[in-house]
């Protein structure tokens, strides 16, 4: 009955009111879970970070170090001043700086630093994560995940598949006449060794998967599309680590991240023994929204124009 004594306008500011309440309720909920989900995130590091320091036999403070380590980070709800400050007591230690210095020997997030010299913002009362926190936070992607966007009325449906060894067996048979490919290539993997073999470089271990992608008989007629990526950790790790010392044939100067880029390019690029096919390479850093936006405006008029060409529309 009182809706009936209501005016449009009044029943027009109902609903807005109850949608700014839904989109609350929903961005509290998002809010929450991405918390959850960075604080796991900056737990299970330390745990990375322990593990790896056991088998590299370093010395540690063992005081914060043993209540940390009996943290279980997929139960975390929430950063507990005592965990943030036993955090920020053991990443001084000099035992664990040093295992840190070694990260390239063994699986370590590439975040790691970004978070823990961060603490005391990310483990301060009403911490609202900003975009990049979110950003680098890695998940490893297992099975293949799909996700559906119209873009300028094209409807694009971008499959996303796990590149370990134990993933590729769950998708590798699965595309069939795929408009195009995006593989990343992480720059910075050049001197550091596979997950499931230590005896194995990684970035041997992705050419060789890139060479059976570009060679796979059900993607002759896909574009492929190469992103370079970590861009960023190149210029930084370049200076420490020469490329020469993993890659003898790359003669190129020592400390220079656009002449590795371009050698680590080329190195892909041989992978490809169809010479009609042209490979569409772009240097990419993931955590910088700006790149990542104009790159992909550049891979969104790569599909299209690939895909109007073979309906001879282009």
């Amino acid at each position: 009955m009182g809706d009936c004594c209501l005016s449009g306008e009044d029943r027009e500011s109902i609903r807005i009111h109850q949608e700014i309440e839904r989109q609350l309720k929903m961005d509290k909920r998002d809010s929450s879970r991405q918390l959850k989900l960075l604080y796991r995130y900056v737990l299970f590091i330390f745990v990375c970070l322990f593990y790896f320091s056991y088998r590299l036999s370093l010395v540690f403070c063992v005081t914060h170090a043993a209540m940390l380590n009996s943290v279980i980070p997929e139960t975390v709800l929430s950063l507990e001043p005592k965990n943030a400050e036993a955090i920020k007591s053991v990443w001084k230690d000099q035992g664990l700086q040093k295992c840190f210095e070694r990260r390239r020997e063994f699986q370590l997030s590439d975040s790691t630093k970004y978070y823990l010299d961060d603490i005391d913002r990310i483990s301060a009362s009403f911490y609202l994560p900003t975009v990049q926190d979110i950003l680098r936070v890695r998940i490893p992607t297992t099975g293949i995940i799909e996700y559906i966007f119209d873009l300028q009325t094209v409807i694009f449906r971008m499959v996303d598949v796990g590149g370990q060894k134990s993933e590729r067996r769950k998708w590798i048979h699965c595309f069939e006449n795929v408009t195009s490919i995006i593989f990343l290539v992480a720059l910075s993997e050049y001197d550091q060794a596979l997950y499931e073999c230590a005896n194995e470089n990684r970035m041997e271990e992705s050419k060789a998967l890139f060479k059976t992608i570009v060679s796979y008989p059900w993607f002759q007629e896909s574009s492929i599309i190469l992103f370079l990526n970590k861009t960023d950790i190149l210029k930084e790790k370049i200076s420490k680590s020469h490329l020469a010392d993993y890659f003898p044939q790359y003669k190129g100067p020592k400390n220079d991240a656009d002449a590795a880029m371009k050698f680590i390019l080329s190195m892909y690029e041989e992978q490809n023994s169809d010479t009609h096919k042209r490979i569409y390479a772009h240097s990419t850093c993931a955590t910088d929204t700006e790149n990542i936006r104009f790159v992909f405006e550049a891979v969104k008029d790569t599909i299209l124009r690939n895909n109007l060409s073979d309906f001879n529309l282009g």
